[in-house]
């Protein structure tokens, strides 16, 4: 079947390997409010109601793609109205949308909805606690979304990173080349996700037609690893030769507390999908090696 695909965030990190991945088999119609140099994406505000109505209703569009979200987990512990209208608000926009025209609302979600007090894999059905604003206005976002009757599938994912925009894979690569030595945190633990490997499940879903298996699914890629872990391994495969050191968090004072533990469990995800999901010390060298040759 052909759809006429709505992506919003599409000059964000995963919005771009949407943008990458899209097949011809379909209509994509890429949106941001923000503009990159030699990228054409159609402005959309989603923070507007009657903006989303009006391109979904005149572009006949059937699936949603929300990659939209305000990420800065420190500044939202000020910018609170701000956060919670990208995360909360403009989520129960789309989905209000999606209702009304009979669309499927595919959504991003996080790890940082759960506390990550227990050291297990989090799993779909289990309690969220989240520790600040940005989880707490993301877990209204999905909540707003279960609400209002649209058809759905939320994917909750953690720690992404990409040849594009501002990430943690980025900043190590420049400050193991600038720096002598780094301290990065051993204390937290989760796992890294390539925003291709993300990009490419939800292209799946959409071509293959399984819009119908509405739900919370959780996604990151295989594996374990701490920021320290994560560190050495961007450090190592770009080539350069910083002394890193483990340290604690509380030796860098923040706004917000992140969850210790917030590895997600993917066996509904790769069951219901028929996914099999790379480690993350192999989707990283494939990222390194894109920022390699760029």
């Amino acid at each position: 079947m052909k759809h006429r695909i709505l992506v919003t965030g599409a000059n964000g990190q995963l919005g771009t390997e949407m943008r990458n991945l899209a097949s011809r088999k379909h209509s994509w119609i890429f949106t941001d409010v923000s503009r990159l140099p030699g990228v054409e994406t159609v402005y959309l505000d989603i923070t507007n109601l009657e903006a989303v109505r009006l391109i979904c209703r005149s572009e006949k569009v059937d699936v949603i793609v929300n990659c939209a979200a305000y990420t800065n987990v420190e500044r939202a512990e000020e910018d609170v109205v701000m956060a919670d209208l990208l995360n909360h608000k403009a989520a129960e926009n789309l989905a209000v949308v999606a209702k009304e025209t009979g669309a499927t609302l595919l959504h991003i979600s996080t790890d940082y909805v759960f506390g990550g007090d227990v050291a297990q894999p989090c799993r779909e059905d289990w309690p969220t606690d989240p520790l600040g604003v940005y989880g707490a206005t993301k877990l209204q976002g999905e909540l707003a979304i279960e609400g209002s009757g649209c058809k759905y599938l939320i994917f909750r994912t953690a720690w992404l990173y990409s040849p594009y925009g501002k990430n943690f894979v980025k900043t190590m690569r420049t400050l193991t080349a600038e720096r002598p030595s780094l301290k990065v945190v051993s204390d937290q633990v989760g796992t890294p996700t390539y925003a291709a490997d993300l990009a490419a499940l939800l292209v799946k879903v959409i071509t293959e037609d399984m819009l119908d298996r509405t739900g919370v699914y959780h996604f990151s890629d295989e594996g374990v690893c701490s920021w320290y872990d994560f560190a050495c391994a961007i450090r190592d495969l770009s080539g350069n030769t910083c002394d890193i050191a483990p340290c604690h968090s509380d030796e860098f004072p923040s706004k917000v507390r992140r969850p210790a533990f917030s590895v997600l469990d993917k066996t509904k995800v790769k069951a219901t999908f028929g996914i099999t999901v790379p480690h993350w010390y192999e989707s990283l060298k494939k990222c390194i090696e894109r920022l390699s040759s760029m």
